[in-house]
Parts: structure tokens; C-alpha cells; sequence
């Protein structure tokens, strides 16, 4: 992964829009080609560096990681290019318009294989804290009984004779001709007079692959895991596809959630609130002390510091938020209902006495402002 600021890279500003990423990537490619830079290891560098942070910032989810925590893929499985090839196949839409360089090099054009999706379910605790999930996906591989080729044991394919190889046949509509994929081969320049009969020529056969998915610290519901590499097969040479795990992270019976903040509810009595008092609660962790001051009321919230979940990528956590609601007792014995009437009458009697000093005050106000 490049060092370098990405925008910096492009030499645009942090609010470009899409449009101008994408002429400065297309500028850049056309300075830095392969075709226009033979044998030239810093050419090279700068063309890959070029196409990895235009990869980073042309996605919308993608830009918004790396603004917010630095990197693309704060997860982890993020990866460069391997080689000039692989950029030319993700980015055939921007090679495609740049006339007088080939979209590769050199050889048959090669196709990228094909993203996949696999929807993950991970507890609260597996995404609070992180957790490696082993995970079982379908995909495509080289036919061993062929060797991909698709051609039977002891045969080949054979040289499409309609087109002779091209897999381009000509029609001449007046002045113009025009190229059509030759429907004899399927545009592919070669036939398979004896197909292989485990993968019916197609060269690939299903299998299932066992992956172990690293789930970070603090991963939130909807995040999206990146495994560059592990998608279906490229087609003529090309890159594989990616692997995208989508994760759904099941809620929690104690704790809920908003965004890195971890959010708890804990019951008071009406004593401890008048009085104050030192509670306990859970943590990711271990038990929190939480001190209760006097008269606290109903709904008030306490934040501890640092003790919430992790951000992804980073060093730093949320916080915690304890509500305390005051419980209301639902059965009491005599004694207690004795006292809670005790208390009221006191109660009463203060604010009457109060009532009558705050009124007592206000005449003199009056008389002293020549109102009474």
C-alpha cells in the first residue's frame, strides 16, 4: 500500500467530485503506460501507484474510509495490483478511450474474474472485540482432469477453421465492414472437437474453499470485508474477482449501541438516587464502578471514558453510557409503607413552611417597591 496521500497522488484537492478523479487518473495512465515507458521501473511505479489510489477513490464507500480512518480498507484485507495486466483489466472503461496505447501490453486481452458476496452473522461480542470466523465458499478452479484446457485427455483444442483463429469474422455492408465474435467458436479462435468430460469443456469445475474471515474490533452491521484475490478465476490470464463478506451483527441482550458508544440501562432505587451510592456494571471487559451522586434523577446519563468499543483500524475506543432509571417499588411491607408516609409528611410539611417563608418574602418585596 502506497504511502503517499492518495489525493496527492492525483494532484487533485479533497473535495474533487468523481469527474475530475477520473480525468486526473486518465491523464497520469496516459504519461505513466507501459506502452510509452518500455523498460522504465520508476514508469512502472508511478503507473501502479497511480491506479491504486484512483481504485481507492473512485468508490464512494471506499473514499469515505479513507478520509475518515486513513486507509480504504481499515479492515485489513485490502491489497494492490500485482501487475500492469491486472490494472488493465479493472480498468478497461478508462484504457479503452485512450487512443494510440493498447489495453495491455501484449498477448490476448485478459478479463477479470467476477466478485463475489457471502453474508456473515457475527454476535455483538465477535464484532466488539474481534474474531477469526472460518467460513466455507463455491467457486470456480481449473479442471484437474484437463488442466483447464476443456479439450478430453490426449486431444486439443483446435484452431477455429470459420475464422481462422481470430475469433473475428468480417461483413462488408457496402463501403464499411464490420467485426462480429464468430459464432462458430464463440469469439474464443479455437474449438474442442473432444471435450473434456468432468467439465464439458468448459476448463472449470465447482469446488468448495474453507476461508478464515479476520473480523476487527469494533466492526459495525453492514460493513463490508474486502478479500482482494478470492472471487471467481480470470478469464485468459486475468486477475481473480474479489470476495466481498458482508457482515450482520446480531444485537446484544445488555448492551445497545450508537456507533463506538456502548449504551447500558441500569436500575437504581428510589434510596440511592436520594442518597447516592457507588454501583456496578458490566464492561466489555471486567465490571465498572459507576458513583451515584445525591438526588440524581431518572434518565440522567454518566459517560466513562474509553470504555466502549474500538474503532476499526485505529488505537482509539468510545465510550461508555450508563442511564439510570429509577425503579419504583412494587410491593412494600408495613414498615416500609410506614416510612415512605413518614416521609412524605415531612416532605410536605417543609415545602408548606417553605411556601410560607417564599410568600412572607414577596410582601415585603411588595412594600419596599411601594406595590402593597
Amino acid at each position: 500500500m502506497s504511502q503517499r496521500d492518495f489525493y496527492e497522488i492525483l494532484g487533485v484537492a479533497r473535495d474533487a467530485s468523481d469527474e475530475e478523479i477520473k480525468h486526473a487518473y486518465r491523464k497520469l495512465a496516459l504519461q505513466y503506460h507501459p506502452d510509452r515507458n518500455p523498460d522504465n521501473p520508476e514508469a512502472e511505479q508511478k503507473f501502479k501507484e497511480a491506479a491504486e489510489a484512483y481504485d481507492a477513490l473512485r468508490d464512494p464507500e471506499r473514499r469515505a474510509n479513507y478520509d475518515r480512518y486513513g486507509s480504504p480498507d481499515p479492515f485489513g484485507h485490502g491489497g494492490g495490483f500485482s501487475s500492469a495486466d491486472d490494472i488493465f483489466s479493472q480498468f478497461s472503461d478508462i484504457f479503452g478511450d485512450l487512443f494510440g496505447f493498447s489495453a495491455r501490453p501484449r498477448g490476448p486481452r485478459p478479463t477479470a474474474g467476477a466478485d463475489l458476496r457471502y453474508n456473515l452473522t457475527v454476535s455483538f461480542r465477535q464484532a466488539a472485540k474481534g474474531a477469526e470466523v472460518p467460513i466455507s465458499i463455491p467457486h470456480h478452479v481449473p479442471c484437474d482432469e484437463c488442466e483447464g484446457t476443456g479439450a478430453a485427455r490426449g486431444t486439443h483444442p483446435e484452431s477455429c477453421k470459420k475464422c481462422g483463429g481470430s475469433g473475428q469474422v468480417r461483413h462488408s455492408q457496402g463501403f464499411f465492414q464490420i467485426s462480429v465474435p464468430c459464432a462458430a467458436c464463440g469469439g474464443q479462435g479455437f474449438t474442442l472437437p473432444h471435450p473434456c468430460p468432468k467439465c464439458k469443456g468448459q476448463g472449470i469445475i465447482q469446488q468448495t474453499r474453507d476461508l478464515t474471515v479476520r473480523i476487527p474490533a469494533g466492526v459495525y452491521d453492514g460493513a463490508r470485508l474486502r478479500l482482494r484475490g478470492e472471487g471467481e478465476l480470470g478469464a485468459h490470464g486475468g486477475p481473480p474477482g474479489d470476495l466481498y463478506v458482508v457482515l450482520r451483527v446480531e444485537e446484544d441482550k445488555i448492551f445497545g449501541r450508537q456507533g463506538q458508544d456502548l449504551i447500558y440501562t441500569a436500575a437504581i432505587s428510589f434510596p440511592q438516587a436520594a442518597l447516592g451510592a457507588r454501583i456496578e456494571v458490566p464492561g466489555l471487559d471486567e465490571t465498572l464502578d459507576v458513583d451515584i451522586p445525591k438526588g440524581t434523577q431518572s434518565g440522567t446519563v454518566f459517560r466513562l471514558g474509553g470504555k466502549g468499543l474500538q474503532y476499526p483500524g485505529e488505537q482509539r475506543t468510545g465510550d461508555m453510557l450508563v442511564e439510570v432509571r429509577v425503579q419504583t417499588p412494587t410491593r412494600l411491607t408495613d414498615e416500609q409503607e410506614r416510612l415512605l408516609r413518614e416521609f412524605e409528611k415531612i416532605t410536605r410539611a417543609q415545602e408548606k413552611t417553605l411556601g410560607g417563608k417564599v410568600k412572607k418574602a414577596m410582601h415585603k418585596f411588595g412594600k419596599a417597591m411601594g406595590m402593597d
